[in-house]
């Protein structure tokens, strides 16, 4: 089975994966207008200021939108699989994958609480991926 495609980082992204590697889910914030954003980039996509500053997230969000993908990849088996849109409690969305809970519309359920854990595919990358909230 071939591996699965990693991102490459970027020095405007490299803060954002160095925090995943780390366990710690990394967003930046305008210090102009205060607005949080993702994806990583050098200017606030907001009010376009520069003045941009990098911050631990807490990593909470609810479940957005989600498609469950029935086609299997070589890289990720041959089981269904959801990509998701997780919307982060700073209020940036991100595009990830739900883990640890059943992949049906029955499991994945809109507004889900769930929280960001990191899954180690080398030495350099960490993915976040999102499990819902127990309890």
């Amino acid at each position: 089975m071939p591996p699965r495609m990693l991102p490459e980082p970027t020095p405007e992204t490299r803060h954002f994966w160095d925090g995943c590697r780390e366990g710690e889910l990394r967003l930046q914030r305008c210090t102009s207008c205060q607005d949080s954003y993702f994806p990583p980039r050098p200017f606030c996509p907001h009010c376009g200021s520069r003045d941009v500053e990098v911050y631990k997230a807490s990593g909470e969000g609810v479940l957005w939108s989600y498609v469950i993908n029935q086609r299997p990849r070589p890289d990720m088996g041959t089981e269904p699989y959801a990509i998701a849109v997780v919307k982060l409690a700073e209020g940036p969305t991100m595009m990830t994958n739900i883990v640890d809970c059943p992949q049906t519309p029955e499991a994945l359920q809109l507004d889900m609480p769930v929280k960001v854990s990191f899954s180690k595919q080398s030495d350099d990358i960490s993915l976040p991926l999102f499990a819902p909230v127990k309890g």
